[in-house]
């Protein structure tokens, strides 16, 4: 059914809102993404909306997602389509494969610039901004009868863009006029520019519904980056609140909920939106526990756990010890069977069981694998950040740059080099001297408290533990001598891998071998493992790390990526001492 419709449709008494996915990039984690749609489904969104990758990167995924969720879940699906590296033939491609799978809303987006490109220049001339992408549909009275239009709008302004405001209306306007339903807005936390942009689109005449991006923080560090990538302005208490809980990812992830519950309640009433569009991240319950404390579900929240006594009060925070018995007699009873995801634990932990992704690889069965992947938006990132280098010896200056804070960041690095990589800068030092370009490593770390400023994650009142390990670029002699000294010396302790760009593999670790290198011990939890390395994340790593040589280097590309872990977590040195003696 048309989104449109059915906002028409609806009991305006009651909000009403949408859940937004990405396609992962790994096979299991798309499989444990149906199973969390499934159950995020019981909470009756309007809609789910389908994201579709930098010109067109997960076409195939995101359209097979999109299907699932429209045909099998019966779930109305609005499937994001840009005009990012995409021609006619290719549009019509993508609408012609929407329509077959019953998807009748696209979300028509501009899109971001492909990869390594500075700035957004379209390959088609019929397509160079959304409002193209709307006035083409409604061209053709086959595709305009079947396809409801959402556009984007963007309340703190367009993050590639230095045009006013006002400019920025006309521009939605543009869009609107040309036929666009409804509005989804980017992402953003100021509560009092959204209300006064939204007046500010009404008077210039923009009658269709907009629907506000909401995006609970999940964590300090990814809710930097993302106000950063999107141009958010956040207000200065919002700032204020998280600096002291910064180091604590529950309470960070416990206000990101509270701060969502706060604005949409602010957006519903002052603002008179009729509903609103959750960015998971492919994460679940945070998103549940804004629905539940907005009682916008229909779903009770479970009940407060209750004191057992021979008389009951009249709070009903006491339980007679008969009627306990009955109740936990027939509640075990009424338990559904499931068949759980991998990685879960006890009973309903499928919800949560990766919500503290740590680290690049995170879980490859995950969802929400790959959402913090630091090369996805090199394109961000003047071609000309790093020079013009032309022999070996420029590449291992620009990595030298960055490792002595010359440089603040490479094409495989976008952030300054982070305080733990301090900790075992000299190693990386000598590493990248030798040629072998260092891209991503950690400290081994035996129990640091949770809340350590440098290596805590999670709950406070925790310990969390590292193995040290190291991922660089090298020549395939250098593996060689790789692979020899492990055989020689390494003794059950060092696990490696190697790949080249034309999908070549090396290593010693068995196909479904597992290496947890980051993990957490927590208070009233199950051991908690946020960074895992094996084989499908190294590889998926490698695809995506020889993609960017292909387009920033193509004067020279190294042969092999490779990635080394030393199990000895309680020997700091370990690592560096096999690599080194």
């Amino acid at each position: 059914m048309k989104i449109i419709d059915k906002i028409a449709g609806r009991d305006a008494s009651n909000p009403f809102y949408f859940f937004e996915f990405f396609p992962p990039r790994t096979d299991q984690g798309f499989e444990n993404l149906l199973a969390r749609i499934s159950r995020l489904a019981a909470l009756k969104p309007l809609a789910v909306s389908i994201t579709w990758g930098a010109g067109g990167s997960t076409r195939d995924r995101s359209l097979d997602l999109a299907g699932i969720t429209q045909k099998e879940y019966h779930i109305d699906t609005l499937l994001h389509l840009t005009c990012t590296n995409m021609l006619q033939g290719m549009v019509d491609d993508a609408l012609n494969a929407a329509r077959s799978r019953g998807i009748q809303n696209i979300l028509a987006l501009r899109g971001d610039p492909p990869k390594g490109k500075e700035e957004w220049i379209p390959i088609d001339p019929r397509f160079q901004h959304g409002v193209d992408l709307v006035s083409y549909i409604r061209s053709s009275s086959q595709l305009s009868s079947h396809f409801c239009i959402g556009v984007a709008g963007y309340p703190d302004g367009h993050p590639d863009t230095s045009n006013d405001e006002d400019t920025e209306l006309d521009y939605l306007k543009a869009k609107v006029d040309a036929g666009a339903d409804f509005i989804v807005t980017q992402l953003f936390y100021d509560v009092d520019q959204f209300l006064r942009w939204k007046d500010k689109a009404r008077a210039k005449g923009i009658t269709v519904p907009i629907i506000p991006g909401i995006m609970p923080i999940q964590t300090y560090s990814s809710f930097l980056r993302l106000i950063k990538l999107c141009g958010t302005s956040v207000p200065e208490q919002v700032m204020q609140d998280l600096e002291p809980i910064k180091h604590d990812d529950q309470l960070v992830k416990d206000y990101g909920v509270a701060l969502a519950v706060t604005m949409i309640r602010r957006l519903t009433t002052e603002g008179e939106i009729p509903g609103v569009h959750f960015c998971t991240l492919n994460l679940e319950k945070s998103v549940q526990r804004v629905l539940e404390t907005l009682q916008w579900t229909g779903i009770v929240p479970p009940p407060h756990n209750k004191l057992i006594d021979d008389h009951t009060s009249p709070d009903g925070l006491t339980v007679t010890p008969t009627t306990a018995s009955k109740d936990a007699k027939y509640g075990l009873a009424a338990l559904p069977s499931t068949e759980k995801e991998v990685g879960s634990g006890e009973l309903n932990n499928a919800a949560s069981w990766d919500d503290f992704p740590n680290g690049r690889f995170g879980d490859f069965k995950s969802p929400a694998y790959g959402n913090q992947d630091p090369w996805g938006n090199v394109a961000n990132l003047p071609p000309g950040e790093w020079g013009n280098p032309k022999t070996i010896d420029d590449l291992t200056r620009i990595f030298l740059d960055y490792l002595n804070t010359k440089s603040q960041t490479t094409p495989f690095s976008l952030e300054p080099l982070c305080p733990e990589s301090i900790k075992i800068l000299s190693h990386l030092k000598k590493l990248t001297e030798r040629g072998w370009w260092t891209v991503g490593s950690q400290p081994a770390v035996d129990g640091a408290s949770s809340d350590d400023e440098v290596f805590g994650w999670g709950p406070r009142c925790g310990f969390v533990f590292q193995k040290g390990f190291v991922e660089f670029f090298c020549e395939e002699s250098d593996v060689d001598v790789i692979e020899k000294r492990v055989e020689d010396k390494g003794k059950g302790w060092v696990h490696w891998f190697a790949a080249n760009s034309k999908g070549d593999f090396r290593g010693n670790v068995a196909d479904y071998d597992r290496n947890a290198v980051t993990w957490g011990v927590f208070p009233g939890q199950e051991i908690i493992q946020t960074t895992i390395i094996e084989r499908e994340s190294f590889l998926s790593w490698k695809d995506e790390a020889f993609s960017i040589w292909s387009e920033w280097a193509s004067y020279y590309r190294p042969t092999l990526t490779n990635g080394i872990v030393h199990h000895d977590y309680k020997d700091t040195e370990a690592l560096w001492k096999f690599l080194f003696e």
